[in-house]
């Protein structure tokens, strides 16, 4: 009897032995410093495809937070957030106690953006001397911003632009190939075959666009607006 007892005491001083271990495991933090090293091995990956040289700065963790021990943490981007900027990332764990927390980050990125080298007025033709290319941050310029001078050669400006400022795609037109009103040349192709004929313009189309021309018979035809100024109509 006497052993009987021996052996369950020693037995429950066993399982209190482990489940003292397992409480101060669990009650141990995870390192602040090992989840912000996480974060940054992330942003080293998920900002190394960006245009321009990247740098990137993580924010404090409220050394009042405390998560527990994890295995592994599993660093990612919130649904709706973009690493450009401020914004944030989250962290969590999944085991043995599931836990997330969300970091601030700082993204920057330096590289060339597209500038206007002297005031322009709406509808002014751009030229190459109307553009300089610009070093600065991009995170901090309008979105949409140009990057390169050929996505702005040949476009019109949509209203006033002062010099030296950043230019953006959805401030330029494409000026029109075809004009309301004007004559042009309506060319109708297929296979094997190609005729001309002249027609006049019921629309503005830049081009690429949809086009509508009468012809002299007073019929009303539809076609691509081309970079010549001519329509085509294929079949």
């Amino acid at each position: 009897m006497d052993r009987i007892i021996t052996t369950i005491a020693t037995a429950l001083v066993f399982i209190m032995h482990i489940a003292y271990a397992v409480y101060a495991h669990a009650d141990t933090p995870h390192p602040h410093g090992s989840i912000q090293a996480s974060i940054e091995d992330y942003l080293r990956v998920q900002t190394g495809g960006l245009p321009g040289e990247a740098t990137f700065t993580v924010g404090a963790i409220d050394p009042r937070l405390a998560v527990g021990q994890c295995a592994a943490v599993e660093v990612f981007t919130p649904p709706g957030s973009r690493l450009w900027g401020t914004s944030s990332v989250g962290v969590r764990c999944s085991a043995p106690a599931p836990w997330t927390i969300y970091v601030s980050v700082t993204v920057r990125v330096k590289g060339t953006y597209v500038a206007t080298a002297r005031a322009l007025a709406p509808g002014q033709p751009l030229t190459a001397a109307d553009l300089a290319l610009m070093q600065g941050d991009l995170t901090q310029m309008p979105a949409g911003v140009l990057t390169d001078t050929t996505q702005a050669i040949g476009k019109t400006s949509a209203a006033p632009l002062a010099a030296g400022q950043p230019v953006r795609g959805d401030l330029l037109r494409t000026p029109f190939a075809v004009q309301q009103g004007q004559s042009v040349k309506l060319v109708s192709t297929g296979p094997g075959f190609r005729v001309t004929a002249e027609g006049r313009a019921l629309v503005n189309a830049s081009q690429g666009q949809v086009a509508q021309v009468r012809t002299s018979s007073g019929q009303t035809v539809s076609g691509i607006a081309m970079d010549d100024g001519s329509v085509e109509v294929r079949f």
